[in-house]
């Protein structure tokens, strides 16, 4: 799945004033949506045992989330630019 966080977007003027970057939390969405268009709705809460952010995403540019099924309530998941990985970790329901 790829995705794009337009300049418009909310979470962008307090994330940073004059260099906006996308919340964490904004591509974490993008992750969990990924997951349940493969594998359905979560029908309770979510771990995220691990998660590390190694590069920005800027408002524009286009990122792709590559998930791994690990068993039926365990995923690990990739966040890249192009070949730049920007993200990965685990997500568990």
């Amino acid at each position: 799945m790829t995705f794009q966080v337009q300049g418009d977007h909310p979470c962008l003027p307090g994330h940073f004033p004059g260099r906006p970057l996308v919340p964490g939390v904004v591509i974490l969405d993008h992750v969990i949506e990924a997951i349940e268009r493969q594998h359905g709705p979560f029908e309770a809460g979510l771990r995220l045992p691990q998660v590390k952010f190694m590069q920005p995403l800027l408002p524009g540019e286009t990122a792709s989330v590559h998930i791994d099924a690990l068993d039926g309530a365990r995923w690990r998941f990739r966040v890249c630019r192009g070949d730049r990985l920007l993200a990965s970790g685990e997500v568990c329901a």
